[in-house]
């Protein structure tokens, strides 16, 4: 706590503690009310909350019926943010996104003018539903949005509601009439978070749950101006050169091209991580830190982040397709061969 007070001498150290109270007991309850609804699945919950905290996107692969949707509109209940939901499908149009111009006739003079209605993107949490069933040109019309958080109709700039966040699922195993999405959307996401399989525990919970006449509710326990305080608290949270240097180098591994690169990723990567993947796993890293109560960001929390942030921005050659490996595999054997500093 001293190392946050001493980095962000800007504030007074009382209101800091409270901010950081609040940080503390917002998450908890954000956590408390999605149990109510759904059941395991805490790393990708994890995961979703970081995003939120980070102001990133998330997308999130799982098998039908594995709650991808429920989970998403859970999270916006509990937000007490406007949500709202675009079932990809393909013949969804750009406009059917970002919305269009309209002719309307004032009927006392006859006057014709063009008025822009809003599409479905100007709200702060938006669900894109199995994201990879539209085609790349619907796909692209989230991209400024994502990036810039801004979108352009017919030549005008209009600016999204703060915050915004786009919570994208996709079905990894159904492949006829679907369109992978772009490295350059990709690559916008912060989070690629796996849902799999439940326990047979946790399953027993999720029958006991929704096979009844109960029917459960989440309640909202913030709000958008919160969040967006909670985005620069996060920002704010002290990370050492050291351990930056450490995401650094990790990130520049994947990378066959560079000369650190171990001879795994010089024989399956073709295109490693991005300075957008650094950026992201360091904004990642400070979030999970305060979430976890702490107050600077440790290895542990870049370890623990490079997966889900890495595993859709790099792309593996025909070698590494010919051995079935994936890229976990090959993140996983990443970590293996650059452990943390000794004595940290």
């Amino acid at each position: 706590m001293a190392t946050f007070l001493a980095a962000t001498d800007q504030l007074d150290s009382a209101e800091l503690r409270d901010r950081i109270a609040r940080f503390q007991q917002v998450k908890d309850e954000i956590v408390r009310q999605v149990r109510r609804v759904i059941v395991g699945q805490e790393e990708v919950l994890e995961q979703v909350l970081i995003a939120l905290f980070v102001g990133g996107h998330c997308l999130i692969t799982g098998l039908p019926g594995t709650a991808k949707t429920l989970l998403v509109r859970t999270m916006a209940q509990t937000l007490g943010l406007e949500f709202r939901r675009i079932q990809f499908t393909p013949d969804l149009m750009p406009s059917d996104v970002t919305g269009t111009d309209i002719i309307e006739e004032d009927p006392t003079t006859g006057h014709r003018t063009w008025t822009f209605v809003p599409g479905p993107i100007f709200a702060n949490v938006l669900l894109a539903d199995e994201i990879n069933r539209t085609p790349p040109k619907t796909q692209s019309a989230l991209l400024e949005a994502m990036q810039e958080r801004s979108c352009t109709v017919r030549g005008k700039f209009y600016k999204l509601p703060a915050p915004f966040f786009v919570l994208a699922t996709q079905n990894p195993i159904e492949l006829e009439g679907t369109y992978p999405l772009p490295e350059a959307q990709l690559d916008r996401f912060l989070f690629n978070t796996l849902l799999d399989y439940l326990s047979a525990d946790e399953e027993m919970q999720v029958i006991n749950l929704t096979t009844t006449t109960h029917q459960a509710q989440a309640e909202p326990v913030t709000n958008a101006e919160e969040i967006l305080g909670f985005q620069q608290l996060v920002r704010m949270v002290p990370i050492a050169d050291s351990v930056a240097r450490y995401a650094i180098e990790l990130t520049r591994a994947t990378r066959h091209t560079d000369p650190s690169a171990p001879d795994f990723v010089r024989r399956y990567v073709n295109y490693g991580a991005s300075v957008r993947g650094a950026q992201f796993l360091v904004l990642a890293a400070k979030a999970r830190a305060l979430m976890k109560r702490r107050y600077h960001v440790t290895y542990d929390d870049i370890r623990a982040l490079l997966i889900p942030v890495f595993r859709h921005r790099i792309l593996l050659n025909f070698h590494a397709e010919s051995e079935r490996l994936t890229t976990d595999d090959i993140l996983k054997r990443l970590l293996e061969a650059r452990p943390a500093p000794r004595g940290n």
